[in-house]
């Protein structure tokens, strides 16, 4: 493991909801490269349910999906059709990013050129998203929202 990543098995399950906003800072520390550069800019997590938050706006790396970007990002997730990622992009913050592809209707990548790209994947209840600016490595950031992912699917949400 390479240092200065916080190993998921480190904490534990928010027993509040301000404290969903752990989640953002452990996942950022998860795209850690050997050199101590981080990957991921920022993050949010939603319900699969309807796209409402569970991390908070007020996280300085939050990712602030507007209600109907969060409503939209869900139901593609929840009815697993990535048909209006296909044709219209991916929204998040307003930036339209094109859609890569989807794996094992759980996972999704995105980019967009000068912009970065985004990494969206669900567990049993809840999406996992974040983003990664230009320049920086997508692949790093897909390891942190994985481990996340995987976390929450752990717990059963």
């Amino acid at each position: 493991m390479a240092m200065g990543i916080v190993s998921a098995a480190a904490w534990s399950l928010p027993a509040l909801a301000g404290s969903w906003d752990a989640y953002i800072d452990n996942l950022i520390a998860q795209t850690q490269d050997a050199s101590g550069t981080t990957h991921a800019d920022k993050a949010c997590i939603i319900g699969l349910d309807g796209g409402a938050l569970w991390t908070s706006v007020a996280h300085p790396n939050a990712l602030k999906l507007a209600s109907g970007e969060g409503a939209a990002i869900a139901q593609a997730f929840k009815s697993k059709d990535f048909t209006p990622f296909m044709a219209s992009g991916i929204v998040a913050e307003g930036v339209k990013y094109q859609f890569l592809r989807e794996e094992d209707g759980n996972i999704v990548y995105g980019k967009k050129k000068d912009a970065g790209g985004i990494t969206l994947q669900a567990s049993k209840t809840a999406i996992v998203i974040a983003t990664t600016p230009e320049g920086k490595q997508q692949g790093n950031t897909n390891k942190g929202v994985a481990v996340i992912a995987d976390y929450l699917e752990s717990l059963g949400r």
